[in-house]
């Protein structure tokens, strides 16, 4: 108990409870207004519902609510979350499946898709086309799913599935939204035309692309290389006020054949404009390369830890 209340009192849970939040109603009206309306199944847990809920109404002449069945086949999927990928992960997720649902509730209440229908398309549209309404859909869901992925949480559904993927079998993490995805995709024969099911599993391919182009934005660090004769005072300074390590190297100048020592690190976007701004205002004289670097594995400090070790001192 006093670990959960000490956890309940972090800056770090409210903001990403915030982040959360956000991310689940950009989620839920990305289903609810692209998804729903065309009954275009992209390869998610809310497609799957889609499915289930027109087969229902085929069947039994009653059309199960897409939100409800949401609720129910995330709530199968959390204890999986739970067990095979972590703890964290599965009590986060619990919050953000739990909530789509409900979240999707609401605007089927209050805000329903039929008042902002294009009329005069073939098949019901927000976008009046629906290759726009998959456009719009995949932007939102993968930026959402980038976000919480970010924070070791997930949208529920197809995410987890694709964790487990990533977790099990190494997979990327957009590789595994794809693959997970395009099963589901083949779901949709059950109810939606031929060119329906391709234009669903196009769009579960781009999802994963898209997933794994704004994750690597997300993860993205400089790998900065500096040649510079003040080389101890910006080491001083990475070290001492970015907190961060460095490498020293010895190179020899190939047209001045002039020993010299290249420093490199590892900064965050930030850390690399703060070191810039300091070596800019100190006037110091130096040879600067930067290269993006998407993942980092191994020693590399997050900020909890940077902030553990100043404390240290």
């Amino acid at each position: 108990m006093k670990n959960i209340l000490g956890v309940l009192k972090t800056k770090k849970f409210w903001i990403e409870l915030l982040v959360m939040t956000l991310g689940m109603m950009i989620t839920a009206c990305a289903v609810y207004y692209f998804l729903v309306p065309s009954k275009l199944i992209i390869g998610t847990i809310s497609g799957l519902s889609i499915v289930i809920s027109g087969v229902s109404d085929s069947l039994f002449g009653v059309a199960l609510p897409v939100s409800t069945v949401i609720l129910v086949i995330n709530a199968i999927l959390l204890v999986l979350a739970y067990f095979l990928i972590g703890k964290e992960f599965g009590i986060k997720t619990v919050y953000t499946a739990l909530i789509l649902g409900p979240m999707m509730r609401v605007l089927e209440t209050y805000f329903p898709y039929e008042r902002f229908i294009q009329q005069g398309s073939a098949t019901p549209s927000i976008m009046g086309d629906i290759w726009f309404d998959l456009c719009c859909f995949v932007l939102l869901l993968s930026a959402a799913q980038a976000v919480l992925f970010k924070i070791n949480a997930s949208t529920g559904g197809l995410d987890i599935l694709a964790k487990i993927v990533n977790k099990y079998l190494h997979f990327d993490i957009g590789t595994s939204v794809s693959v997970a995805g395009a099963i589901i995709c083949c779901t949709a024969f059950a109810i939606n035309p031929f060119h329906m099911v391709v234009i669903g599993l196009i769009g579960t391919w781009i999802n994963g692309l898209v997933v794994d182009y704004f994750t690597a934005g997300l993860n993205n660090k400089k790998r900065v290389c500096i040649v510079s004769k003040e080389y101890d005072r910006i080491r001083r300074y990475i070290i001492d006020d970015l907190v961060r390590g460095c490498t020293l190297y010895e190179v020899t100048g190939g047209y001045t054949n002039e020993k010299s020592i290249e420093l490199e690190s590892l900064l965050t976007k930030d850390e690399f404009v703060q070191l810039m701004a300091f070596i800019n205002k100190n006037e110091i004289k130096a040879f600067i390369t930067a290269g993006n670097v998407s993942e980092v594995y191994g020693l590399w400090l997050d900020k909890k830890h940077v902030k553990k070790r100043v404390d240290q001192r």
